[in-house]
């Protein structure tokens, strides 16, 4: 974790920091990064770090828990691009370096959604045996972005725990292969 993060953090965070604030300013003025409260290991929670890639705008209690669609008028254009190639996750190294989170691991959701989604499996909870991941198996896979139907919440949470019960170094080192590859070549679920 600490040999993928330091080097991110240190090097490729502050231009792409600056890249989105010049953006930002343009776009939809407003803070640059965006934290939201997520639970991790043994249902601890954290605040993750991400940018903002949505208008700022004050929400009721509602809207935090909505999640995003496909042509979601509360994202701004370059917000757009930041989602697709999960650029707007690299800020989540700071979450990685301070222990919160690991590289790869079960994606954490919103607290809400932990709750509705626990009472619908009952093996949900046990994804947070384990830090909650920037990127994970799941997500290699294909299952990111909305869970707009209960298969998709059961086929990621089937990698989830593929992942718990199987993990080994080199299985992470695929996962993090994949996911650079995922970057480049966005798939058709990240929006």
């Amino acid at each position: 974790d600490i040999a993928i993060s330091l080097p991110i953090v240190a090097f490729l965070l502050p231009p792409l920091f600056f890249l989105v604030w010049a953006v930002q300013r343009k776009q939809a003025p407003g803070a640059v990064f965006y934290t939201q409260p997520r639970t991790g290991i043994t249902k601890r929670a954290f605040n993750i770090i991400k940018f903002r890639t949505m208008f700022d705008f004050k929400q009721d209690e509602s809207g935090l828990a909505k999640q995003a669609e496909k042509s979601d008028n509360r994202i701004y254009p370059f917000g757009s691009f930041l989602r697709r190639t999960s650029l707007d996750e690299i800020p989540q190294f700071i979450n990685v370096l301070i222990g919160d989170m690991s590289v790869s691991g079960p994606r954490p959701h919103l607290i809400q959604h932990d709750k509705e989604f626990s009472n619908m499996l009952k093996a949900y909870y046990t994804r947070h045996y384990v830090k909650p991941g920037i990127t994970g198996l799941a997500q290699t896979k294909g299952f990111r972005g909305e869970i707009s139907e209960f298969q998709l919440l059961e086929k990621r949470i089937h990698y989830d725990l593929e992942y718990i019960n199987h993990w080994s170094f080199l299985m992470d080192i695929e996962i993090v292969m994949i996911t650079i590859w995922q970057v480049i070549f966005p798939q058709k679920t990240a929006y």
